[in-house]
């Protein structure tokens, strides 16, 4: 209980700095840090699992992770290279489907983003750089653009994994391209509304994140070898951390808490804390942790603690945000992990769920199951919504009860 009064006070505070006013469902929660504002859940699952109220098998490949509304689920899906938005009701029954561009087929085919729905539009990206805004009713595209033919965008091994961010009438992408290397467009027509050279890197897989620090708003996110805050309104760079590494893949989002930013890779820098200044233009580093490290999975906060399962010691594990330093591990293995009503869900890469409760004497894991449907890799973020667990591997979406009732 402790913890789930913390986690309501940090979505307040954070939810004061958007200034989103139309409803929002987007990557990892109402404010991208993987927490979920759910009560009334299940405190313990059955062996065999919560109850699998229904699952869609006939998806298009994909990793993306679903959005859920109020009556509907949006998620993303490739079939013969043609990316699609998939619509269903919250039974699992299909709406309609969308074509918006290409999708990636090299390296883990498949669709790689996290819709996010704004009132009425939804925006979506796929592998091969085709942003749309597409009509939440009826599925039909309103605009595309091309990030690598419209805006002379860099694509990388792994195709564009970013879930765009919209903030106001602005949506944000990243071409990476010299020029225009991260963008703002405008959320009605797709038009350009600025463009920033940032570091002329490379893209790096990062779902960028939002913040207002006395009333300046800071676009964040990473490129090959920079984690970069830029005025939100003008694309100006305010600074930049620079990451030791010859790789480029930085997909986490990073975690906001008050006037410090943390930052977790799988390579280079790993876990990193940065003090934002008053002004919000200048940053300075207060430690790193290089045993902390996680790719794609997530980290949350928790009070003052990080969560998160690391890439080459695959324990979960618990982070003091004050000293930079791990104070306790679970083994569960890699994946990726969510917060809701006191306890966190791990998805592992093994295609597991665990049930975790992070109590200060020490983690335990209280559930487990195996997620049976789906085809490739168990790479997707579940998402947690009116008491419902929605899953998704490959071509299966699953919707499991863990409502207390």
């Amino acid at each position: 209980m402790k913890h789930f009064f913390i986690s309501l006070l940090s979505l307040a505070l954070l939810a004061s700095c958007a200034p989103q006013t139309d409803p929002i469902s987007q990557w990892r929660g109402p404010n991208r840090d993987g927490i979920y504002p759910e009560n009334g859940l299940l405190k313990q699952w059955p062996d065999s699992g919560p109850n699998m109220l229904w699952a869609v098998e006939d998806l298009g490949n994909g990793y993306g992770s679903p959005v859920v509304t109020t009556d509907k689920i949006y998620v993303t899906g490739s079939i013969d290279s043609t990316a699609y938005l998939y619509a269903y009701n919250t039974k699992g029954q299909l709406l309609w489907k969308s074509p918006y561009g290409d999708e990636w087929v090299k390296s883990f085919e498949g669709s790689r983003s996290t819709p996010t729905v704004v009132g009425n539009m939804i925006y979506v990206s796929s592998g091969k750089g085709d942003v749309a805004c597409l009509d939440a009713t009826s599925g039909e595209k309103k605009w595309g653009v091309n990030i690598l033919r419209d805006l002379h965008g860099v694509n990388t091994a792994f195709g564009y994994t970013e879930s765009l961010l919209v903030n106001k009438d602005l949506v944000y992408c990243t071409p990476g391209g010299a020029d225009t290397n991260i963008v703002a467009l405008d959320r009605f027509t797709g038009s350009l509304k600025w463009s920033s050279p940032a570091k002329g890197q490379v893209s790096a897989f990062c779902s960028p994140k939002l913040i207002n620090q006395n009333s300046r708003e800071i676009l964040m996110t990473f490129s090959e070898q920079s984690f970069l805050g830029l005025d939100a309104q003008t694309g100006q760079i305010l600074w930049a951390h620079p990451i030791d590494t010859t790789g480029n893949v930085h997909s986490n989002t990073p975690v906001v808490d008050l006037q410090d930013i943390y930052y977790t890779d799988g390579d280079g820098n790993r876990t990193v804390k940065l003090h934002l200044s008053d002004n919000g233009t200048q940053i300075q580093e207060v430690w790193r942790n290089r045993s902390f490290d996680n790719i794609m999975g997530g980290v949350v906060q928790i009070g003052k603690r990080l969560y998160g399962t690391g890439h080459r010691k695959q324990y979960l594990k618990c982070l003091d945000m004050e000293t930079g330093l791990v104070i306790d591990s679970l083994n569960t293995g890699r994946g990726s992990t969510i917060y809701a009503d006191g306890l966190l869900y791990v998805y592992t890469e093994r295609g597991t769920i665990k049930l975790v409760d992070p109590k200060e004497s020490g983690m335990e894991q209280i559930s487990s199951f195996r997620v049976t449907k789906g085809t490739k890799e168990h790479f997707s973020h579940p998402v947690i919504n009116n008491g419902v667990l929605y899953v998704r591997h490959g071509k299966a979406l699953i919707a499991y009860d863990i409502k207390n009732s």
